[in-house]
């Protein structure tokens, strides 16, 4: 089968969700699956953040920052293209932190045709270098409440934003798979409609996102691996001390191939009751750092989790070291509660929706 490589740019103005969404990805398309995902980094964060180089007073314009982030935009496009070309795996999907079109949003228009003809290119090549962007829509639109969470650092105000936002649409409204991923019900959903633009991007079906949970007895395990390919990830999640009752945080290590990722999440609880939750990816030793705040009145909660498909239906079974006899399904799907289930598995009891069995709790008790 010919190698697909597949280049996608998620965009948006300030605090839009993309780096929850990076997480989600990276989640999403593991490489037990046959996948490769390579990110790169928003360029501007890191020129400012890494080198000190930015559009400030006494260093340089606007104008003269964006020659440097193109810069180091193209050489990094290239490398992720190399990278793409030589990896084993057949399904690459290379996503981009922003890209190249980010710029414009910020210079005028005949500045910044001017500033790709400097490295020799034109508009039309490097949209020709994207298969699809997503443009999340700032929080600063329609989501007000949440606007600095995940980024107490976060210096433009929701007018400025707002404005950031629009410049970003208009820069990127030339691409001709343009989709715009609105504040419209809740953060959960728009991650999630973000995913399933993906997955119809790269030509596949949208997995389900609704889904019931039972408790099981424990199944023959390498009987499912056998029979219904089920793909076992181990992971383990540990709480963090949170400076309020409002704030959740934690870390979790999962395992991609013979290597980890390492993920940073924050569950808020506004005072009208909605939930939001930001991610991030994380470097192994971010990960270690913040074991150190870890939650000593909770256990870290360790897992395996088998996923596989059977009736037209995608399945999860959760296995806790501390239950020999107990798992967890999760079945997806509309028509998940009257899905047909694999004869080797066995229902003990209903418990979606049961706080018993969430991941906080199992951290507490260690009983299923």
């Amino acid at each position: 089968m010919p190698k697909k490589i597949t280049r996608i740019v998620l965009t948006g103005g300030p605090a839009a969700g993309k780096t929850t969404l990076i997480s989600r990805i990276l989640k999403e398309f593991k490489q037990e699956d046959g996948w490769k995902v390579i990110t790169i980094p928003e360029t501007a964060t890191e020129l400012i953040s890494g080198f000190g180089l930015g559009p400030f007073p006494g260093c340089m314009s606007m104008l003269e920052f964006q020659y440097y982030v193109v810069d180091d935009q193209l050489h990094k496009e290239r490398l992720a293209l190399r990278a793409a070309e030589t990896v084993p795996e057949e399904k690459v999907l290379i996503v981009y932190d922003r890209a190249v079109f980010d710029n414009k949003a910020y210079i005028s228009d005949e500045e910044f045709r001017a500033v790709l003809a400097y490295f020799g290119k034109t508009e039309e090549q490097m949209l020709a270098g994207y298969d699809a962007v997503l443009h999340l829509v700032s929080c600063a639109k329609g989501a007000e409440f949440a606007y600095n969470y995940g980024n107490a650092a976060r210096y433009e105000s929701v007018e400025r934003a707002r404005e950031m936002d629009d410049n970003t649409i208009r820069a990127w409204s030339a691409h001709p798979s343009l989709h715009i991923i609105d504040n419209s019900v809740d953060f959960e959903d728009k991650i999630n409609r973000a995913v399933a633009e993906i997955y119809r991007i790269l030509g596949q079906e949208v997995p389900e996102v609704e889904k019931s949970k039972f408790l099981i007895a424990m199944p023959e395990l390498e009987t499912l691996c056998e029979r219904y390919r089920a793909v076992p990830t181990e992971m383990m999640q540990t709480y963090l001390i949170a400076a309020s009752p409002a704030l959740e945080r934690r870390v979790r290590q999962q395992k991609n191939g013979d290597k980890y990722l390492y993920f940073y999440t924050e569950k808020r609880l506004g005072e009208d009751g909605r939930r939001w939750v930001t991610e991030k990816p994380i470097s192994e030793k971010e990960y270690v750092r913040a074991l150190m705040e870890g939650d000593t009145a909770l256990h870290s909660v360790r897992k395996t989790k088998y996923r596989f498909s059977h009736g037209g239906c995608r399945m999860e079974i959760d296995v806790y070291p501390f239950s020999e006899d107990k798992a967890v399904l999760f079945v997806y799907g509309g028509g998940h509660r009257d899905a047909p289930l694999p004869e080797e598995i066995r229902i003990l009891r209903d418990v979606t929706g049961d706080p018993d069995y969430k991941n906080r709790r199992l951290a507490a008790t260690q009983v299923l």
